[in-house]
């Protein structure tokens, strides 16, 4: 079940307004989609912050406006601590929609007792699923990830109803041997030492310099 947020018509527009709209603890927010006009909302900000803490996407707009809505976008304040904006899509209970989704890993991976360490080089990954089951995350076990073991995007099992659009090759997450770094008493190359060769300068050219 989407989470409800209550919101309002917003009516006053100009940035000391917003400004003081968002001391008060609302967020200015706009919803559209599904062909209908365009309508400014105000939402409260405890509220919306509720639904992010719980990785809510779709949610039921009620008060001002009754409609079903996807969190499309939130615009953040330079530090990302404070919302300054937010875009809500319309959606109907029956419609698949195109959404990015976190990736997060479960476990611990075998290959770091044998000296391993787990990268991680992809966070998220885009999926098309119907609107009302969109998932939170999606989570990668790698209890099972030994050392040379890696997880591509195509190799995840992904929430039913939900078809991957992102490359099926991507890689989300590997077990590899560390980079062994240079030991300290390993010499090194002294440039300084090395006499460059002097361009245009012959056999002949040094046995005259000798006379």
């Amino acid at each position: 079940m989407a989470e409800q947020l209550n919101v309002d018509v917003r009516t006053e527009h100009g940035k000391r307004r917003v400004k003081r709209m968002r001391q008060a603890g609302s967020v200015p927010a706009i919803l559209y989609g599904h062909g209908q006009d365009s309508i400014s909302l105000v939402v409260p900000a405890a509220e919306l912050a509720g639904a992010l803490r719980h990785g809510v996407k779709l949610v039921e707009l009620i008060g001002g406006v009754q409609d079903t809505a996807l969190i499309r976008e939130i615009q953040w304040d330079t530090y990302g601590s404070d919302m300054l904006h937010v875009d809500f899509v319309r959606v109907s209970a029956d419609e698949v929609v195109e959404m990015t989704v976190v990736v997060e890993l479960r476990g611990l991976a075998p290959g770091v007792g044998a000296g391993g360490v787990v990268e991680h080089p992809t966070h998220s990954l885009t999926i098309r699923c119907p609107a009302t089951a969109i998932p939170e995350k999606i989570e990668v076990n790698i209890n099972s990830l030994e050392l040379g073991d890696s997880i591509t995007a195509g190799d995840l099992e992904l929430p039913e109803g939900a078809e991957l659009l992102s490359d099926v090759a991507a890689l989300v997450v590997q077990c590899v041997e560390p980079l062994v770094p240079l030991d300290d008493d390993e010499e090194s190359t002294d440039i300084s030492s090395v006499e460059p060769d002097v361009i245009g300068r012959t056999a002949e050219d040094e046995g005259s310099s000798e006379d």
